[in-house]
C-alpha cells in the first residue's frame, strides 16, 4: 500500500529528513533531479519550457531546467521577476547556478509571448504554485496557466499541478491540466479526489531520500492507496466442493411502495457478486414488482403502513429471516419511517454481519438524531457492521447535514469520528465520494475509484448488495474487514469501466453495472493472484 500524508505532515517528514542530513537544498536538487527524469523519459524531448513561481516549487523548476539543457535538451525558464530578485535564498541560488550553466530565461512575458513559447514546446514543466497553494490563482499565473492549457505540449506538473489544492483536491479559478504528476515523498490526499482526478493525469510519486519511506509511515498517513496484490487475504478460497448455500446466503431488506427498484438491484448485485442463495424481503406493496424482476431471488412480502413503507410489526419476520443467512443488506429504498427505524434497530441489536446503506443510514441518522458518534453502543456489535454513506448521507450521521464533508480529507475525519467513538474492530465506514475511503479504527484505505460512469442512480445500492455478498461468502473466516470493503469497491470500478466500454460513458446506468459484476470479479481477482511483473522482467 502506498501511503498518503496531508500536506502538514508532508512538511513534517521535510524536517524530520533535514534531521537525518538531508539538507533542504539537497532535498530541492533531488526533487528537481527526479522531475528532469521523468521529462526525459516521456521521449522525443527537445524543447522544453519551464514555468516556474516565486518560491521552492519554482526553484525545483530551475534545477530541473539546468539538468535537463545539461542533456542537451533546449530549455527556457519563464519567471515572473528577475531570478536575482527571488526572495527566498536557496530558490535564488539554484536560479543563479542555472543562469550561469547556461539556461535561457525569459522574465515577465506578455501573453503573446508566453504561447509563442509554448507553442514550439514539446514539454511544459509546471513549477508555479506548490502544496502550499490554496485559494485563487493570482496574476499572472492565472494567464499562464490559460496559456499552458491552451498549449498543444505535454505538460509534468512538479507535486501538483499548479491551481490545485494538494490538501481538499478542489481547484481554483485557473488550474494546471497536467498529463503527469511528479509528487515529491508521499501521496497527498488532494491528488486522489474531486478536482485532482480530472487534472493530475499518472501520478509518479518520488521518495527524494533512502529515510522517506520510514519517515512517512511515522508520520501517521491519513491513508493508504492500496495495490492490488493487498488483497491477497480478502478473496475467498477456490473449491468447486460448494453448493448453494455454502457459498454465503444474503438477505436484502429494503424497498418501498415508492422506490421498488432499489432493492431489487441490490439483491442482483448481490446475486451477481457469487452468493449462492439471496432473499429480498420488502413491502407487500412493492413485492410484486420484486418478483417481476427477480425470477431466480425468492421475495418475502412484509407488513407495509399506509405510506407503503416497511411496518413496525415485520421486525420479527425479518430477524427470523436474518437468523438463517451469512449477512443482512438493510436501506436501498427503504425510505425513513418509524416502521424501518424499527427494522433498522433490530437489525443492529441482531447477531449477523450487516451492511447499512441509502435510507438504512438515514434512519441510523434519525435514531441518533444526527449524531452518530454520539451514541457508540448502536454500532458496538460482535458481528461485522459496514457502513456505507455517501458524503451527504455521511454529513447526516455526523450532524453535518446542511454542511456535509466537501473533500476526501474530510470525508475521512467524519468517518473517523464514527469508528473511534465505537472503538471497536466490527466496523467499517465505507465512505463515497469521487475517491471513495474505507475506515476502520486500525486504518483508511483508498481502493482505486472506478470511472464517472458509475455517478448514476443506483450505483451505490449495486455496491451495497456487492459488499453483503462479499460478507457472507467470507462469514466466519478471519479477514480484515477494511481490505475485504476495498476489495468489493475495486471490484465495483472496474466493473463501471466494462460498463461504460459496452454502452458508452455517459450511458451506463446501474443495471449494466450489474451485469458485467461477474467478469469484473474474475479479473480484479486473476489479477491479484497473479500479479503483473515489475518492469523488465
Amino acid at each position: 500500500m502506498q501511503p498518503v500524508l496531508n500536506v502538514e505532515d508532508v512538511k513534517c517528514v521535510e524536517v524530520a529528513l533535514t534531521r537525518e542530513g538531508v539538507s533542504v537544498s539537497e532535498l530541492m536538487h533531488r526533487a528537481g533531479y527526479a522531475a528532469a527524469q521523468e521529462v526525459l523519459e516521456l521521449g522525443d524531448v527537445d524543447n522544453v519550457v519551464v514555468l516556474v513561481g516565486l518560491g521552492n516549487n519554482g526553484g525545483d523548476g530551475w534545477v530541473a531546467a539546468e539538468v535537463l539543457h545539461e542533456r542537451g535538451v533546449n530549455v527556457t525558464v519563464a519567471s515572473p521577476i528577475e531570478p536575482d530578485a527571488l526572495s527566498g535564498d536557496l530558490a535564488r541560488q539554484v536560479a543563479q547556478s542555472a543562469l550561469r550553466a547556461g539556461v535561457s530565461t525569459l522574465v515577465g512575458p506578455a501573453r503573446d509571448e508566453l504561447e509563442e513559447l509554448l507553442a514550439t514546446a514539446d514539454v511544459v514543466l509546471d513549477c508555479m504554485l506548490g502544496t502550499g497553494f490554496h485559494g485563487e490563482v493570482r496574476p499572472p499565473f492565472d494567464i499562464w496557466i490559460e496559456c499552458v492549457n491552451a498549449s498543444p505540449a505535454r505538460v509534468v506538473a512538479v507535486d501538483v499541478p499548479s491551481g490545485l489544492s494538494a490538501q481538499t483536491g478542489h481547484s481554483g479559478s485557473a488550474c494546471v491540466v497536467a498529463d503527469l504528476t511528479v509528487t515529491m515523498l508521499a501521496l497527498k490526499p488532494g491528488l486522489l479526489a474531486d478536482d485532482g482526478r480530472d487534472v493530475c493525469g499518472a501520478i509518479v510519486v518520488a521518495p527524494l531520500a533512502e529515510q522517506t519511506e520510514r519517515l512517512v509511515v511515522e508520520a501517521d498517513p491519513v491513508a493508504w492507496r492500496t495495490d492490488l496484490a493487498d488483497y491477497l487475504g480478502a478473496l475467498p478460497e477456490r473449491t468447486a466442493a460448494v453448493d448453494k448455500f455454502s457459498r454465503g446466503s444474503v438477505l436484502v431488506v429494503g424497498g418501498s411502495r415508492r422506490y421498488p427498484g432499489a432493492a431489487v438491484m441490490a439483491a442482483r448485485a448481490a446475486a451477481r457478486m457469487g452468493a449462492g442463495y439471496v432473499t429480498l424481503a420488502t413491502p407487500v406493496s412493492a413485492a410484486p414488482v420484486a418478483q417481476a424482476h427477480l425470477l431466480e431471488i425468492p421475495v418475502v412480502p412484509l407488513a407495509e403502513d399506509a405510506d407503503g413503507t416497511i411496518a413496525s410489526e415485520a421486525r420479527e419476520v425479518v430477524l427470523k429471516l436474518a437468523r438463517r443467512v451469512s449477512a443482512v443488506l438493510v436501506g436501498p429504498g427503504l425510505r425513513v419511517s418509524g416502521g424501518t427505524c424499527a427494522v433498522v434497530s433490530a437489525l443492529l441489536a441482531a447477531d449477523v454481519p450487516l451492511v447499512i446503506d441509502a435510507d438504512g443510514l438515514n434512519c441510523l441518522a434519525r435514531l441518533t438524531n444526527g449524531a452518530l458518534p454520539d451514541f457508540p453502543e448502536i454500532t458496538r456489535r460482535n458481528a461485522p457492521l459496514v457502513l456505507t454513506p455517501h458524503r451527504g448521507e455521511l454529513g447526516r450521521l455526523v450532524g453535518r447535514p446542511t454542511n456535509p464533508p466537501a473533500s476526501l480529507v474530510e470525508q475521512l475525519d467524519a468517518a473517523r469520528q464514527i469508528v473511534w467513538a465505537d472503538g471497536g474492530s466490527e466496523l467499517v465506514v465505507v465512505t463515497k465520494g469521487t475517491a471513495t475511503g474505507c475506515v476502520s479504527v486500525e486504518q483508511a484505505v483508498l481502493p482505486k475509484p472506478g470511472p464517472a460512469a458509475l455517478a448514476t442512480a443506483g450505483s451505490g445500492d449495486v455496491l451495497a448488495g456487492m459488499t453483503a455478498s462479499a460478507l457472507a461468502q467470507r462469514a466466519g473466516a478471519d479477514v480484515d474487514l477494511t481490505l475485504l470493503s476495498a476489495y468489493v469497491c475495486e471490484i465495483h470500478a472496474y466493473a463501471g469501466s466494462l460498463a461504460a466500454e459496452r454502452v458508452g460513458s455517459r450511458a451506463v446506468m446501474a443495471t449494466d453495472v450489474i451485469d458485467v459484476i461477474g467478469m469484473a470479479s474474475d479479473a480484479v481477482e486473476e489479477h491479484v493472484t497473479y500479479p503483473e511483473p515489475p518492469a523488465g522482467e
